[in-house]
């Protein structure tokens, strides 16, 4: 990423991460895929990546992988430490069934509120425990709320870690989503090297609004086979390496 893009990445991702709701983060989005094209997950015009932050959980995500497996479809999980700490068991099914795990941080505290230090504790705490679970490192990394500070960018730089945020969500959080309002809402966005963001767990989010997100599933699947595009994760989108 040039010194420009990283500028603009810092603004774009702290602005966009300060609340879901705000009525400006799709116009933030937008700007971000025409700055940073890469740090918004644009990868190969033939492939949609499929993307879940804030897991695993014990009680949502195996419901996630039953469906993904019945759908032949792989994903990329950003996880939590602090969650992956509490079922590793969990973490080694999820890679066993071919999804890929990437670094999330320890909790999900904005990192605007931590300094350089905690930032980068965070991620390498996170980066290790995944490591040591799995048996291999990962190579993508989410900061909490999609916040890319300088102490974010930089932590990625030093953990060999590359920022990936997204261009497509389902906005599945709410307590009002639903699988329709899921699919409409990323229908403007699903195209060829979008990367989708949805949560496969609720620990930030209205209780079971990751249901929302599991019903959708199936449709967008069809939907991206319809149009002769492949879905999985971000190791199979074609993304350039950190620079």
């Amino acid at each position: 990423m040039g010194r420009r893009a990283a500028g603009a990445a810092v603004a774009l991702g702290a602005t966009a991460g300060l609340g879901y709701g705000l009525p400006s983060l799709a116009t933030l989005r937008r700007l971000r895929l025409r700055v940073a094209p890469a740090l918004a997950g644009i990868g190969a015009a033939d492939h949609v990546a499929l993307t879940f932050d804030d897991g695993p959980d014990p009680a949502s995500t195996p419901q996630f992988l039953e469906v993904l497996a019945e759908l032949e479809v792989r994903s990329t999980f950003f996880v939590l430490g602090g969650l992956l700490e509490r079922s590793p068991n969990l973490a080694r099914e999820m890679v066993a069934a071919g999804h890929e795990l990437a670094v999330h941080g320890w909790d999900h505290r904005p990192m605007l509120l931590r300094g350089p230090r905690s930032t980068h504790d965070q991620l390498a705490r996170t980066r290790d425990l995944i490591a040591e679970t799995i048996g291999g490192l990962p190579r993508f990394v989410r900061p909490p709320h999609g916040i890319l500070s300088t102490g974010v960018l930089r932590a990625a730089r030093e953990l060999d870690l590359t920022p990936v945020l997204w261009s497509a969500w389902g906005r599945d959080w709410t307590a009002e989503a639903t699988p329709r309002t899921v699919l409409a809402t990323l229908a403007p966005d699903l195209r060829g090297g979008a990367t989708v963001l949805l949560h496969d767990c609720d620990c930030t989010s209205a209780p079971g609004a990751w249901r929302s997100a599991l019903g959708a599933l199936p449709e967008l699947a069809a939907r991206c086979d319809d149009a002769g595009l492949r879905l999985g994760p971000l190791a199979e989108h074609g993304l350039p390496a950190p620079r």
